[in-house]
């Protein structure tokens, strides 16, 4: 079989898929396509080293895993080279990148066992002579379907989690950069040669598929809530349960009193890194009334001044081509409901690079508004106050990050904000705080990375109880008498009676 297809398509050639610059065409690498039998073995060969590493302890997990860390540190440039040759983003993007998933991964690995280890728990009334112990065991085998936007951060924000709880991963890299993919990889092969703790398989949809179906303990998955509604159904086959984090239609809300210089710059950086390409990017602005005009001025001369282009740019090509058809149809749309851009526009749209375009007067039904556009579009809207502001916030279907700029008011804004995070006076900056989860509500997605709760998704608990001592209060036992029951009864009532 052979597809090769426009450059930064990926294309499958004599069994090996093609991975090529999305501007240039220039080859990024070519990878052995798995089969479901491919992706089964790989999980066997999963499932022994899951032992192997789950063995060695937190102590020995975190030292290979600070080995790595210093490994991708020493070796990040040529990282973030490869980061930009597959994906077409700017060298600074994939230094920014690469720089934060170092940061979840150390902070992942030092922290697992404080968070999973063993710990006593108090016991209650009915079984007080007995101990009470709370155990995280890892999950076995990991399966992580990643994106192609973020393919370093997003990865090691799952699977890095995951490694430090203790399970071996299969990776299933984005086919637009299976090349990240696998140096990632690679190079974890250099630090911990003894087992096949973490694998990649490459191909389309069909090996997301296989690797939903193969057995593993669990599904990572990243992309468009479409997909996440496909591979949930493929997981449901086996109960095989999953993370989720889907698309979003993220908001900014600009109240009075905020500080229009600082957020005009860091709405431009939320709504446009990485052309766009960002889950949690902004895309919608809501702006009161009274600095409306002074904060579309400020967006503007600030978005007007990026440059487009391949390479020194601040924003590169659009990674995947079929993109820039939803990005042209949100615009054209937005402009035929009387929108108006001023700044880009349908003419901004020059494949594979769409310039940044900003929208005001967009109608609340509009595709731009409503939709996911993944590109370097801003719709700003003139609200009378933050009430009407979070309504049209809250409104749409996804529930992923979102920003507040303010004094006064910000963080009871925040809190009123349907999303799973919220950053105030700034933009995105949670994605870069490894103390914190990571995750949406409604068609974002569900479970959570990062953090904490990110090691816990990757580990099941266990309850252990032991007895200590004869009972003072059989309550467990057919053996009760009647006087026992009593004295149950007498202790409930002075305990929790009043």
């Amino acid at each position: 079989m052979t597809t090769v297809n426009a450059p930064g398509v990926p294309g499958i050639s004599d069994g090996e898929l093609i991975s090529t610059n999305p501007a240039t065409g220039e080859l990024a690498g070519r990878f052995p396509v798995a089969d479901a039998e491919a992706v089964g073995r790989a999980v066997g060969r999963a499932r022994e080293a899951a032992d192997w590493w789950a063995g060695l302890g937190f102590t020995g997990r975190r030292g290979r895993l600070l080995r790595w860390r210093a490994l991708l540190a020493n070796r990040i440039t040529e990282l973030a080279a490869l980061s930009h040759l597959e994906t077409g983003k700017p060298i600074a993007d994939a230094v920014v990148e690469a720089v934060s998933a170092i940061d979840h991964l150390d902070w992942a690995a030092r922290n697992a066992k404080r968070v999973l280890g063993p710990r006593r728990m108090r016991s209650r009334l009915v079984v007080a002579e007995f101990s009470a112990r709370l155990e995280y065991r890892p999950l076995g085998v990991v399966g992580m379907i990643a994106p192609w936007n973020y393919p370093v951060l997003t990865p090691l924000g799952a699977f890095g989690y995951a490694l430090a709880a203790g399970n071996a991963v299969v990776l299933k890299p984005s086919e637009y950069t299976p090349a990240v993919g696998q140096w990632l990889v690679d190079t974890f092969a250099e630090v911990v040669p003894e087992q096949p703790v973490l694998q990649a398989v490459h191909g389309l949809g069909d090996v997301g598929a296989a690797l939903c179906r193969s057995g593993v303990d669990k599904i990572a998955f990243t992309g468009s809530t479409r997909t996440a509604k496909k591979v949930m159904a493929a997981c449901a086959e086996n109960l095989t349960p999953l993370v989720v984090e889907a698309g979003g239609k993220d908001a900014v809300i600009v109240d009075d009193d905020a500080d229009l210089d600082a957020a005009a710059e860091a709405c431009v950086w939320g709504a446009l890194t990485n052309a766009g390409q960002t889950c949690i990017g902004i895309e919608r602005a809501y702006v009161t009334a009274p600095v409306y005009d002074a904060f579309v001025d400020k967006v503007v001369t600030r978005a007007g001044r990026l440059t487009v282009g391949p390479d020194g740019t601040d924003l590169g090509p659009i990674t995947m081509p079929d993109q820039i058809s939803t990005i042209r149809r949100h615009i054209e749309d937005a402009v035929a409901r009387g929108g108006r851009a001023v700044l880009g526009g349908v003419d901004a749209v020059q494949p594979p690079y769409v310039h940044p375009t900003v929208l005001v007067d967009v109608p609340e039904d509009a595709d731009a508004v409503r939709e996911e556009t993944f590109g370097p579009t801003l719709t700003i809207t003139r609200v009378a106050d933050v009430d009407e502001a979070l309504t049209r916030t809250n409104a749409v279907r996804y529930g992923l990050g979102g920003a507040v700029f303010g004094r006064r008011r910000a963080t009871e804004i925040a809190a009123r904000m349907r999303s799973g995070m919220t950053a105030i006076n700034s933009t995105l900056t949670f994605v870069g705080m490894p103390t914190l989860p990571f995750g949406g509500v409604g068609d974002s997605g569900f479970g959570r990375i990062h953090g904490a709760d990110g090691l816990r998704e990757f580990a099941r608990s266990k309850a252990v109880t032991r007895r200590r001592g004869p009972s003072m209060l059989p309550a467990m036992t057919f053996e009760r008498t009647p006087a026992q029951v009593d004295r149950i009864v007498k202790a409930v009532k002075i305990l929790y009676g009043r």
